[in-house]
């Protein structure tokens, strides 16, 4: 799973279910891109360069801490991601499904 996030409203902007690949990432790039954000802070995957205009891009030390705090925050609450529990969602219908109503809640 990729995910946007605000960074001044810690709201969820996009997501997309799926592995870190340029396909997945493009979809929410072109979100954010649509959106006309300012800038897009990032980690320091190579994907990014290519996605992403150098104008926006930015991949400072800090600038991932709100997203690294949400993906715990959501691994935490939401036991559908973990693997060995009863609760693991093999559904890509009824995981997306969570995942909206736990963002847009």
């Amino acid at each position: 799973m990729a995910y946007a996030i605000n960074k001044k409203t810690k709201k969820i902007a996009a997501f997309h279910i799926g592995k870190r690949t340029n396909r997945t990432l493009n979809t929410i790039i072109k979100t954010l891109l649509y959106s006309k954000s300012k800038k897009i802070y990032t980690d320091k995957l190579r994907n990014y360069q290519y996605l992403i205009p150098k104008e926006i891009h930015q991949t400072k030390r800090f600038g991932t801490n709100a997203i690294e705090r949400k993906n715990l925050s959501i691994r935490t609450h939401l036991k559908r991601l973990n693997r060995k529990t009863i609760c693991f969602s093999k559904s890509f219908l009824i995981l997306e499904s969570v995942l909206k109503i736990y963002f847009w809640t």
